[in-house]
């Protein structure tokens, strides 16, 4: 039985009800807020183990909300969406989204997503510690930390998985599609610009740090974390 607590965070009185209705049922307990501020006081009080955030809010939009969580913890955040709003997705996961919905939804959709996310990330938190090492560099996925000659670097969640990802198969080649997949974790519809503005990040953090490793575009197919 599901024991997640879930905020759900939409203006729409009439969708909150829908979906505690039907996630309460599935065994989630649920929290609710209407605007922006509301949720991020309420993620502050409550501590739930996942989001649902809609895009447009009174107040605090979406984009904000999420920007204000990922400051204070890496818990699962899936972005709502109403149909014919410009939503880039880009935007979202480059913020630290997880997934997206777009309305109107399924609400046996909604659950099977928040399963599939919650799968991922309660998987990561039991493992052992997930750290690799190069030269001058540290990358800690338990604590989310990068270390470059021995310094903390700032890096979003993201960027700290990607980066995680490829170091730990050093010379594999990944496709932007494989990554989009093992790395988000759910089927990606679009281009896959996310990627290469991810990786461009990265470089800008690891470049010329040291001669013994890097991250290494492979034309024309994807990339990979060389080591010499």
């Amino acid at each position: 039985m599901a024991t997640e607590k879930i905020l759900i965070v939409d203006d729409d009185m009439n969708i909150c009800e829908l979906l505690r209705l039907y996630l309460e049922k599935e065994g989630y307990s649920t929290v609710i807020a209407n605007d922006g501020q509301s949720a991020i006081t309420a993620f502050q009080e409550e501590q739930p183990g996942i989001t649902l955030l809609d895009i447009m809010l009174p107040g605090l939009d979406g984009w904000q909300v999420c920007r204000e969580i990922r400051k204070i913890s890496n818990k699962p955040i899936i972005m709502l969406t109403a149909k014919g709003e410009t939503f880039d997705k880009v935007l979202g996961l480059e913020l630290g989204a997880d997934d997206y919905i777009v309305k109107p939804f399924e609400t046996k959709e909604v659950v099977a997503r928040i399963k599939a996310v919650l799968r991922r990330t309660s998987t990561t938190v039991s493992e052992t510690v997930k750290e690799v090492n190069f030269d001058k560099l540290s990358i800690n996925l338990t604590n989310y930390e990068l270390k470059v000659n021995g310094e903390q670097v700032d890096t979003p969640p993201k960027e700290m998985e990607l980066i995680f990802h490829l170091a730990s198969n050093p010379n594999r080649v990944f496709t932007r599609d494989q990554l989009l997949d093992e790395v988000w974790g759910f089927d990606y519809y679009g281009d896959s610009r996310t990627v290469d503005v991810h990786v461009k990040r990265l470089r800008e953090k690891l470049e010329g740090v040291s001669d013994k490793w890097e991250l290494k575009t492979v034309w024309g197919v994807g990339y990979k974390f060389e080591t010499k």
